[in-house]
Parts: C-alpha cells; structure tokens; sequence
C-alpha cells in the first residue's frame, strides 16, 4: 500500500512539474509581449502623429485597457472552453494584435495601432491567470516552487521582451518598430505549439460557504481594505504614469538612442518582477504595511534619482527603483485587500478593486505623455510626493488602529 501511495504522489508531482513546465515556458514567451510593447509603444504612437504630440501614449493606455478587458475575458472563456482552450486564445489575440500593429505603421494609423495594442493588452490580460493555472495544477506543497517556477519565467519575459524590441526595429526601415511588432507573430505561435501539451486537472469548483457573504459597501468600508485598495492603486498608477513617459523622456526629450530606452524599460521591468522570490517572506517576517512603507519610500528614491538631472544613469536608477518600489507596495497592498474578505466573498471585492486599479492605471497612461508634452520630465516625477505621502499616512494611521487594538 505504502509504494502504490508513493507511486500516486510521484505520479501526482511528476504531472504537476510538467505541467508546471510547460505553463513556464508559455509565461516567458507570451509574457515578454507586455515589456516590448510598453518599451517602444509611446515612441510609436509618437511617429505617427502629426504636430500635436500629446496622445503619444494613447496607444499604452490602449494596451492597459485591454489588459483589464483580457482579465475578464479569460474568466468567461475559462468556464465555457477550459483554461487550456483559454489560454490558446489569448496567444490567437497576441498574434493578431502583433499584426494589426505591423500593418497601422505601415499605414501611418495612429488609432489602428492604438486598437492593436489593446489587443496585445487583451492577449496579456489573458497571459496573467497563467500563474493561478500553475498553482491549481500543483499539489499544496508543490505550490510554492511552481509559483517560484512563473516568477522565474516572468524574468525571463522581460529580457526577451526589450532585446526583441532592438534587435527587430529596424528590420523594416524606415518603417521604424514594424519589425519589432511582427515578431510577435512567431513568438504567440511558439506558445500556441507549448500550450497544446498542457494536460490540466479540472478547475476545482467553490464549494458552500459556512457563512453567508458580508455585503460589498461593509467589506470596502473597512478602513485596512480601503487602506490597501488607495495603496496599491497609487503604487500601481504611479509605476504606469512614470514608466510610459521614460522613454518619450530619454528619446524625444534628451536625445538618448531608442536601444538605451528599451534597455531602461529592460531593467524596470526586471526590478518589477525580481524581488518577488522574497517579497512574500519580508511580508511574512514584518507585515504588510511596513512592505508598503518600504515600497512608497523607494518610489520618492525613484523622484530624487529622476530630480536629480537627465543623465543616463538618472533615468536607469528611477527606473529600477521606480519597479522596486511597485513590488513592494502593490504586492504589501495586495496582501492587505486579501486579508480584509472571506474565500466566498473573493469574485466580488476583487471585481470591485480591479475595476478601480485598471481605470486608473488606465488614466494614467493616457495623461502620462500630455503631462510629458506640455511640462516636461520632472514635472512629471513631482506627483510622485502627494500620492506617496498621502498612502504613508493611511498606512501609518492604519498601524497606529492596529496598535490600539492588539491586547496589553
């Protein structure tokens, strides 16, 4: 009895790496469409339009906004085809998008390639859920290295993302970025081959709660889920707001080669992802709200770095910590929202949140290059200190409440 039990559990782990694997290789592939989108996005938009040059970003904005419609989507289709089928289609709207943006530049369509990249967006949208795939594929004590496994991949992402953006821009000169766009073609395919392996366990279906639901306005009226959801929208718009102008800055602004944007964008996107191996242990050692603290001191770093002047190295330096200090407090902020609600309660606080965070990172990519165009690059950095400061304070009066009613 006990080798048939160890030969299940291997049988069990063995699929679970597998798949696991296979959900990896999916993540750094597809995953590396958001960084080369993002990395040379703006600078597209910003060929294509003509002398008034403030809707620059409009095509990243188009790119978060299709981002938030992805999320929803892959949920919907997930119930109906499976994660697997989902997760195919997702790659179909990459490939898509990486060809209707091919085809907007060769056309001179600003909005064309707006609504391309809010396909790229959808197909990222899509990208996101790989990691819950990952987890529900895995048994508990797997789950850890699994999710270990797609942050890893994350990384991955972001190298292949920019170097593909550099080496394919100008595959097509004059037509600048065409080819960076149309490698998205070959890149969704590899995936769509990778994902026709994947063998995944049925989705576990929610079982009954042992207490019924707290309405929404009781949830979100609570001042640690109000204090998380202010926190990590901030954290999150501010990252957007500060990172889609960066290259528009470096390039238009300073004059810098488009390689040494994408190359910033590169590293920004590595100091996003990278702390998370062990971002969940400084949680768990000094508490949510301190990891945010931490976040939103390393964001002002960010300003002081970007104040400072328009070197290159300013502009790397707040780049990288402007990507640190996103992990901590939006990581730390989500950890705080997902303390405040029941598992039955999950669908509808998080609906609730995420249409708030992806309005307003929405938001704030599209003022990102009016910002930039009308006031410039340290302007821009300035409203780092109001939304930072406003975010300490909630997370200092949220630990003095916690102070005040812990027992003497």
């Amino acid at each position: 009895m006990e080798n048939a039990g160890g030969t299940a559990l291997d049988r069990q782990l063995g699929a679970a790496k597998r798949n696991v694997f296979l959900l990896a290789s999916a993540q750094a592939v597809l995953g590396s469409a958001a960084p080369l989108s993002i990395s040379v996005g703006a600078l597209a938009g910003y060929q294509l339009l003509g002398a008034d040059k403030s809707l620059a970003t409009a095509p990243v904005t188009g790119f978060n906004v299709g981002t938030a419609l992805g999320a929803v989507g892959i949920a919907i289709l997930s119930r109906f085809l499976g994660r697997q089928a989902a997760f195919m289609v997702g790659a179909l709207l990459g490939a898509v998008g990486g060809g209707l943006a091919t085809a907007a530049l060769f056309q001179m369509n600003f909005w064309l390639f707006a609504i391309a990249l809010m396909l790229i967006g959808m197909s990222g949208g899509f990208t996101q859920k790989i990691r819950f795939a990952a987890a529900d594929a895995s048994p508990s004590y797997f789950k850890p290295k699994a999710i270990s496994w797609i942050l890893g991949a994350g990384i991955v992402s972001a190298i292949i993302g920019p170097q593909l953006a550099i080496w394919a821009k100008d595959i097509f000169a004059p037509v600048t970025f065409a080819g960076t766009f149309l490698a998205l073609l070959p890149l969704c395919a590899i995936a769509l081959v990778i994902l026709t392996f994947l063998k995944l366990p049925p989705m576990a279906k929610a079982g009954s709660a042992d207490t019924p639901a707290r309405p929404l306005m009781e949830i979100i009226s609570n001042q640690r889920f109000a204090t998380g959801m202010i926190c990590g929208i901030g954290s999150y718009a501010l990252m957007t707001f500060v990172m889609t102008g960066a290259p528009l800055a470096m390039v238009v602004g300073c004059g810098f080669p488009t390689e040494l944007a994408t190359l910033g964008i590169q590293w920004h996107v590595i100091a996003m992802f990278g702390p998370s191996f062990f971002t969940g242990m400084i949680i768990a050692r000094v508490g949510a709200e301190k990891v945010v603290a931490l976040g939103l001191f390393t964001l002002m770093g960010c300003a002081v770095i970007a104040h400072m002047g328009i070197e290159l190295w300013n502009f790397w330096g707040a780049l990288i910590l402007l990507g640190i200090g996103w992990n901590f407090g939006f990581i730390g902020s989500t950890a705080i929202v997902a303390s405040t609600y029941r598992p039955h309660e999950a669908d509808k606080v998080q609906g609730f949140h995420d249409i708030f965070l992806f309005g307003t990172v929405a938001l704030s990519s599209f003022s990102s290059g009016k910002v930039f165009t009308n006031y410039g690059w340290s302007f821009m950095n300035l409203f780092i200190w109001p939304v930072s400061v406003l975010c300490l304070v909630l997370i200092v009066l949220l630990l003095i409440r916690r102070r005040r009613a812990a027992p003497v």
